[in-house]
């Protein structure tokens, strides 16, 4: 069977759903591989190199040729597959329900990493993961861009320049690595979850954590809280917020609409030249009044509005979600065929359309 990369078509995505290391173990898994031209060029991946990895590179996008279609961003060349064909994206199916109706009606059986369980057997193709870890590390070379003024601190024989103060919310992945960044930078850092366990990383990390008096939650990721609980947290982190230098928010929670921590009095209150990067912006955002893909000035505060974040950096975006992606694909081939068992929990939880049916029972009460 037949593997294809396609080059990826929407505007700024940069990056590529396979890099030549992963075409060299779809191949020993006995798959042929087509990579449409110029597909890893944003990722600094030739097609010469992808020729010697194994692949063949080719002129048009692989649907219609390829029975497996692996990409970034759903593939826009739905019309060309065919009954039984697969696909692998980053699908989000509540915000591309035509999407889901076409891949539905054509009988493709079509994969979303954003619907991955987060089991332990799924780690490795955790692509939410592998590009929250950049999206993190890229906030805060962002936010010290624009902010006008040092992260560390400078003792020089003109004085002393005390270190810039970073406030991260959310200690996910992207907000520990956002913690790590900053830390290496020289910044002075404090960071809040609502995760109990969230503490000790915070802390094992050089960063202050802050304790408020609220309930915290015990599991592994955070879960939607009441509009009152929220009331009350932002009561409690409005000090911090206008203590702060820099601001980055990551507080997600999967498959809904992101908490709103900071307001717009908020960041009125910070210093003047402060800068907030709201990473949740795509998903509804943490700071009210922020916009994917802008800055927005709030008095004297920098408010931007985080967009696709790990497409700036395609080189390691690419490599970390190539790898997710060839471990998706390989827990469903055998013997250079690709027959997913949908028994398997991790198959089962993020397939979204098989044999004419959205079995992703959510998507399905949308539609």
């Amino acid at each position: 069977m037949r593997a294809g990369i396609p080059a990826e078509s929407r505007p700024a995505e940069r990056r590529v759903a396979g890099v030549p290391d992963t075409v060299t173990t779809l191949v020993a898994a006995g798959l042929a591989v087509d990579v449409q031209a110029g597909a890893g060029a944003h990722a600094h991946a030739t097609d010469e190199a992808y020729r010697a990895a194994g692949a063949e590179v080719t002129a048009d996008h692989p649907a219609g040729r390829a029975e497996v279609v692996l990409s970034v961003q759903p593939t826009e060349h739905v019309d060309r597959l065919r009954e039984g064909d697969v696909t692998i994206s980053f699908l989000q199916p509540s915000t591309e329900l035509d999407h889901v109706r076409a891949l539905r009606d054509r009988g493709v059986t079509a994969f979303s990493l954003d619907l991955l369980p987060r089991v332990t057997r799924a780690q490795t193709a955790d692509a939410l993961s592998s590009q929250a870890l950049v999206a993190g590390y890229r906030a805060v070379l962002t936010a010290a861009e624009r902010l006008p003024r040092f992260l560390p601190m400078f003792t020089t024989a003109a004085g002393t320049v005390p270190p810039a103060k970073v406030l991260v919310l959310g200690a996910g992945v992207a907000g520990l690595q956002a913690i790590a960044t900053a830390r290496r930078l020289g910044a002075v850092v404090e960071a809040y979850d609502v995760r109990k366990a969230a503490a000790e990383e915070v802390r094992s990390l050089g960063a202050r954590f802050l304790e408020l008096d609220l309930e915290t939650q015990t599991g592994v990721y955070a879960s939607q809280q009441s509009e009152d609980t929220l009331a009350r947290q932002r009561e409690l982190i409005a000090d911090r917020v206008a203590a702060s230098d820099v601001v980055i928010s990551t507080a997600a929670i999967p498959g809904r609409k992101a908490p709103v921590l900071v307001t717009t009095d908020m960041l009125k209150a910070m210093p003047a030249g402060s800068v907030v990067v709201d990473l949740a912006a795509e998903s509804g955002g943490n700071v009210t009044g922020s916009v994917p893909g802008e800055e927005i000035r709030v008095g004297d505060v920098l408010l931007y509005g985080a967009k696709n974040m790990p497409s700036t950096m395609p080189a390691h975006a690419s490599r970390l979600y190539a790898r997710n992606v060839a471990n998706l694909l390989l827990l469903m081939t055998r013997d250079g065929e690709v027959r997913p068992d949908l028994s398997d929990e991790v198959l089962d939880g993020c397939c979204l359309t098989h044999q004419g049916e959205v079995r992703h029972a959510p998507t399905r009460e949308l539609l």
